[in-house]
């Protein structure tokens, strides 16, 4: 079942001035229609209860809300998909346990991470990573910049691999027009709106540029 995927992926994540309920509100408000909720803090109870109100706040705003990991809550909440970040995951486990009729992301490093993905059958589109340095999800993978995206989306069409492309980690507003040319299908980002001065402002200056 071929998926609506967005080219604007938001994620929230642990900010001490903002709750991940916030952030979604000023992310809706401001346009966004594809929410991932990163949260690792918290126990299932108190995600669960926090996943209720993120997931009205985007049901009134018509945005898609995607949970980072927690498959295991999908069917307790009302959410539409999974990002699983572990990139060796068991996906077609994951999607016999979630249905086909819910999104499922995956996170990749390399063109074998994409390969490995879209052999799965199962994945609908992959977030590959990171472009530059970030601190949302500190990791030792090599940062791939424009030419590592480059290489990846002009293999992948040569070797005929459709998967949507996501790119994600340290990714800024002036990064997006070269991200773009690159073949890539979209960009996922948390710090560069989360860490700015107006957020809802740089959301809506995000759209202006992929769209």
């Amino acid at each position: 079942m071929k998926k609506y995927i967005s080219k604007f992926h938001y994620l929230t994540q642990d900010l001490t001035h903002l709750t991940h309920i916030e952030q979604t509100e000023i992310a809706c408000k401001a346009g966004a229609n594809w929410i991932q909720y990163r949260c690792f803090s918290k126990a299932d109870e108190d995600l669960i209860q926090e996943i209720h109100q993120i997931a009205s706040i985007c049901d009134d705003w018509g945005a898609t809300l995607i949970l980072t990991d927690h498959y295991h809550l999908l069917n307790q909440v009302d959410a539409q998909g999974v990002h699983m970040e572990d990139m060796h995951a068991n996906f077609a486990a994951i999607r016999e346990l979630i249905s086909d009729e819910k999104t499922l992301g995956a996170s990749a490093n390399t063109l074998e991470d994409i390969q490995r993905i879209d052999a799965s059958g199962v994945v609908d589109y992959a977030g590959c990573g990171p472009f530059s340095v970030t601190k949302t999800k500190p990791n030792d993978y090599p940062l791939l910049g424009i030419d590592g995206y480059k290489k990846i989306a002009d293999k992948m069409t040569e070797l005929g691999i459709k998967l949507p492309l996501i790119a994600v980690g340290g990714i800024n507003l002036e990064d997006t027009e070269a991200l773009a040319s690159t073949g890539i299908y979209g960009i996922a980002v948390s710090a560069a709106v989360n860490s700015s001065d107006s957020p809802g402002i740089m959301i809506r200056e995000f759209y202006k540029k992929i769209y």
